[in-house]
């Protein structure tokens, strides 16, 4: 809990309704902080992330309920469906929405943000795609996501490449005017296989789970529950968080370490 002498901060978290969201803003709120959801249902701000429309209202409307004072931002809405729709949720559902709300939090004395990527960056995914989310040209990534999902099997690369391109939209952004100029350490985690309604039915299965395991394999502890990656998030946009930033953590049972091997700097 936050103690009587600390006044409590103010968060935002999309995709509040379930999952890490839901995990992530019940951790905050025990701990006695003040906490805005942002989701489709079930949530303080009901709004669609996949608009445009609906990133500007949602970032405004959580601008007014926290009268005009956000202290951090954690972005955790996404989806893993093989249709562009993962595109516009993944990433620019996250991007525009932080970038909506960087001049509000920029006003905090302790201000931070944290996005959730996944360690699916580490899969295969579409160059082409990838290059026009960091463009910023929703409307080709888009073009390209549908000619992908209309491949079949091949829809899978919008979720990899939406979440490879936020991770390196965290890495580039963080140390830009916008971000480190205004105190504001910005970072992605990345989770293994998390149970969660997401994967719940993909799970139920030995075939499913097998499918899973075989392309994330996870050595340490297996699969992990939401709240695993709501502490690390919470921690991220504390106050204790005064240096890391530009990163993607790797909270994944060991996926990265397995796929990547132990020399990644060459």
């Amino acid at each position: 809990m936050t103690s009587s002498t600390t006044a409590p901060r103010t968060y935002v978290v999309t995709g509040a309704g379930s999952g890490i969201g839901a995990s992530t803003a019940a951790l905050l709120r025990d701990r006695g902080e003040i906490v805005i959801g942002v989701d489709l249902k079930g949530a303080e701000i009901e709004a669609d992330l996949s608009t445009t429309a609906g990133r500007k209202t949602a970032a405004d409307r959580a601008i007014d309920l926290a009268g005009g004072s956000i202290d951090a931002v954690i972005a955790c809405a996404g989806i893993a469906a093989p249709i562009p729709l993962t595109v516009s949720v993944n990433y620019f559902g996250v991007t525009e929405f932080l970038e909506h709300l960087a001049p509000v939090l920029a006003k905090s004395p302790a201000p931070r943000a944290a996005v959730v990527s996944s360690a699916a960056t580490l899969q295969n995914t579409s160059a082409e795609l990838v290059d026009a989310m960091l463009a910023g040209d929703e409307a080709k990534a888009l073009e390209i996501g549908a000619a992908l999902a209309a491949q079949g099997p091949a829809g899978y690369l919008n979720y990899p490449s939406s979440k490879r391109a936020l991770s390196r939209w965290v890495r580039r952004e963080s140390i830009t005017e916008r971000w480190a100029g205004a105190h504001i350490p910005l970072n992605a985690i990345a989770p293994g296989t998390v149970i969660s309604p997401m994967t719940e039915q993909l799970l139920a299965t030995e075939e499913g789970r097998k499918m899973v395991d075989d392309s994330m394999p996870m050595p340490l502890n297996y699969h992990s529950d939401s709240i695993v990656l709501a502490r690390l998030l919470a921690w991220l946009t504390s106050e204790e968080n005064t240096h890391t930033t530009g990163q993607t953590i790797y909270i994944d049972g060991g996926v990265d370490a397995t796929l990547r091997g132990d020399n990644i700097w060459d």
